[in-house]
């Protein structure tokens, strides 16, 4: 999609041809903490321009020959780098150590010149990025309006994790993917090198982890299937590779933390020696997702001897402070049957205690061997926010994914925090990828690391924020930069930034796309569509529709169902719905037009009534309340949007107040199904009548059907009709599906009922 380039107090010019003059702009992300734009004669950035760097400073030297590209990819201008700092239209990188932070940076834009100073050379860096940020991109000379911008970024670790355990990436993308986050002004990549699904990391010291672990004999099926395709896959890092991508990561100032995922998340290593397992194997490298029962044997001397050796080599690796030891999702019920592990318990004596079994201690027992042994050689741990069970001191550092809570509660026990909750921060959830608009954009953008309601001192321990990328579904090399692009913008301005504006930010963002397209990235065009926001009106039995679409652009619209164009009818205020109808919009705006976006609105008796629920649907899954199931919008099979409620462990147990006495027949309920992610169907359904809303009497029921391995994931729609009724009040009932079978990674479990509009004819 073509677009305008939006600017803010400033005209970007685009223009052809070597002689061509464009001019510069400084609305770039993250948002420069304080930037003065004086009166006063432009800088000419012009092929004779220099970069100058001190004398003998390696890092600065590199530096200024990252900036001459930069400016190449730009502006088609090849720039000279030298120490001479004689002479006129120099852009002068130097270091400011005294006045400056170590990241901080200060730019300075004056006719006779440009300097960059940086507290270090990352700071140097940071203000290189912002210059390349502000270039038009215009064959030619540009035009450098004068600034003095000073600026640090919030908080240290400013972070991007990648999984190459499920699907592995290549050296060449995994340095594209440093070239991202540098773009983005992040200093942190958490290489996630090890999974279940494959080992990617070579041992010496034990072979077999890549020339057995790094391979599986087939992945999982896109179809929502748990079936595999029969093509083995396979792939790892050498040492040698590992060090040429941490020095690669160096060079751009990035700090890579890798990650060992430990006790838990074994299956590739127990499948290359099976002897570090409970029940000795034999094991496969696992092709299916999710948490498994077999784990490293925690009361097998030879095990805690394995994790040492291999995190040893991986020190050796990787020079960063922390080294991530995963502690996520480990099962326990090896450990409760296995004799070694039951020994250990035994001569530990450790007992059951409310809300903690003895067995639960002995991840405690591994992950404390492993600081010990991490600390003695000057490094310290990050963890998944479940090592904070127990047992650990408060060096280790934990990483809060399954919620922000859970950051503030380790940072209250003086641990410190890196925030990466999974509803915010996770950019492979599918959901949240194609929310419409700029919903995803801001989803990420409008969470924030540290409340200003703690204390001080809880806040000092929050080091930073950081986005995650797990591979299940991830394919391609296209697929991932489309999850992290341009969400990735919004993390750099949550990690960089004090205040945030998050329409601001959408301004910002249009400059920076067109820098994508520069280099060929593959991104999300979704901000550059139509915004739907919709509300129920209870008091006037109506739905309401606002649209928004960046820049003011033109949206036209339909409600017949056919496409709307510039003869339709324009958008200007919000819209009321109380029929069902088609509806379209789009912007259309000469070569500047959207995708199109379409919206079913059904309209049923139990539309927009007075509903309530007997019990609360799970807290990350509540929509807008329980007028989400009669809201006339029927939810996609992303359930990751505010059409769906989800339910666990409990029933659907939905009352409608009709407002009149109604004639009815019949009821129509859609369920959304994802089994990899333990969401499964509706097993049951139930409608009662009342009078009076107090007493019911059972109208109709109908059995249906478990999910089975091979039944399709997505929509599924649950039609009971009955006899025709005259009743005011109506119960539905929707029971989800107990025990999940053990074809499921979560047997005699209850599965995720997600259900969404719950209509009434």
């Amino acid at each position: 999609m073509k677009k305008i380039i939006l600017l803010i107090g400033l005209c970007v010019a685009v223009f052809s041809g070597a002689k061509a003059i464009g001019t510069a702009h400084y609305n770039v992300i993250p948002k420069p903490r304080v930037m003065v734009l004086p009166d006063a004669s432009p800088f000419t950035l012009k092929a004779t321009t220099r970069i100058s760097y001190p004398d003998g400073d390696a890092d600065l030297q590199r530096v200024a020959g990252m900036l001459s590209d930069y400016i190449n990819q730009s502006c088609g201008l090849q720039l000279s780098v030298t120490t001479d700092k004689r002479g006129g239209h120099l852009i002068k990188l130097r270091r400011d150590t005294k006045s400056l932070p170590a990241e901080g940076y200060r730019m300075t834009v004056e006719s006779s010149g440009i300097t960059i100073s940086g507290g270090s050379a990352a700071g140097v860096f940071y203000g290189v990025q912002t210059l390349r940020k502000s270039l038009p991109l215009a064959n030619g000379e540009v035009s450098m309006p004068a600034a003095n911008i000073i600026d640090r970024p919030r908080f240290a670790w400013r972070g991007m994790h990648l999984d190459v355990g499920r699907h592995f990436f290549s050296v060449e993308f995994v340095k594209k993917y440093l070239d991202i986050m540098s773009l983005h002004n992040l200093n942190t990549f958490h290489w996630h090198l090890t999974e279940d699904q494959g080992w990617r990391i070579e041992i010496k010291k034990y072979p077999l982890l890549t020339q057995v672990g790094s391979k599986r004999k087939q992945s999982l099926l896109e179809d929502g299937s748990e079936n595999g395709d029969g093509t083995p896959y396979g792939g790892y890092y050498t040492q040698e590779q590992i060090r040429e991508i941490v020095k690669y990561a160096a060079d751009r100032f990035i700090t890579v933390i890798p990650e060992i995922d430990m006790p838990g998340h074994m299956m590739a290593a127990l499948a290359a020696y099976p002897e570090l397992g409970c029940t000795g194997g034999p094991y496969d490298v696992e092709y299916h997702y999710g948490v498994f029962k077999d784990v490293l044997c925690v009361g097998n001397p030879k095990s805690i001897q394995f994790a040492k050796d291999v995190l040893s080599e991986v020190m050796d690796l990787f020079p960063s402070h922390y080294i991530h030891i995963g502690g996520d999702e480990c099962p326990r019920d090896r450990w409760k049957e296995c004799e070694k592990c039951q020994n250990l318990v035994k001569s530990m004596g450790w007992k059951d205690e409310p809300g903690r079994s003895a067995e639960s201690r002995l991840q405690s027992y591994f992950l404390s061997e492993m600081e010990k042994f991490v600390n003695a050689r000057g490094r310290s741990i990050v963890g998944w926010d479940e090592i904070m069970e127990g047992g650990l001191t408060d060096k280790v550092t934990v990483m809060a994914w399954q919620n922000e809570m859970r950051g503030i509660q380790a940072a209250q026990q003086n641990h410190d925090v890196v925030m990466t909750p999974i509803a915010y921060l996770y950019l492979s959830n599918r959901g949240y990828a194609e929310l419409e608009g700029t919903k995803g954009l801001r989803r990420v953008y409008e969470f924030e690391p540290a409340p200003d309601t703690l204390s001080e001192s809880v806040r000092n321990h929050i080091l930073g924020v950081q986005c995650c990328l797990w591979s299940e579904h991830i394919l391609t090399t296209e697929r991932a930069e489309y999850l992290v692009l341009p969400r990735i913008a919004a993390l750099s301005e949550i990690a960089w930034c004090d205040r945030k504006n998050f329409d601001n930010f959408l301004t910002r963002l249009y400059p920076l796309t067109a820098l994508y397209d520069r280099l060929h990235y593959t991104y999300q065009r979704h901000a550059f569509d139509v915004t739907p926001t919709f509300t129920v009106d209870s008091v006037h039995h109506n739905l309401a529709l606002s649209l928004f679409a960046l820049g003011n652009r033109p949206i036209y619209y339909t409600t017949d169902g056919n496409n709307p164009s510039s003869y339709t009818s324009i958008y200007k205020q919000p819209l009321t719905f109380v029929k069902s109808c088609l509806f379209k919009a789009q912007v259309i705006n000469g070569s500047d037009t959207s995708r199109l976006y379409k919206e079913n609105i059904e309209i049923s008796k139990s539309s927009f009534c007075p509903v309530t629920l007997k019990d609360a649907p799970h807290q990350k899954y509540q929509g807008h309340g329980a007028i989400t199931l009669c809201d006339g919008l029927r939810g996609t099979t992303n359930y990751n949007t505010d059409r769906w409620l989800g339910f666990i462990g409990k029933d659907m147990d939905l009352t409608i107040d009709l407002r009149s006495v109604q004639q009815v027949s019949s009821v129509v309920v859609s369920t959304d199904v994802y089994k990899s992610d333990a969401i499964f169907g509706a097993t049951k359904m139930e409608v009662w009548s009342s009078d009076n809303g107090k007493d019911f009497t059972q109208v109709a029921e109908k059995n249906i059907p478990e999910l089975t391995r091979d039944d399709r994931n997505g929509l599924y729609e649950h039609r009971l009709d009955f006899t025709s009724i005259q009743t005011r009040y109506l119960r539905v009932v929707v029971k989800g599906t107990p025990d999940l079978g053990e074809w499921t990674a979560w047997p005699h479990t209850p599965g995720f009922l997600f259900v969404d509009e719950v209509s009434v004819y």
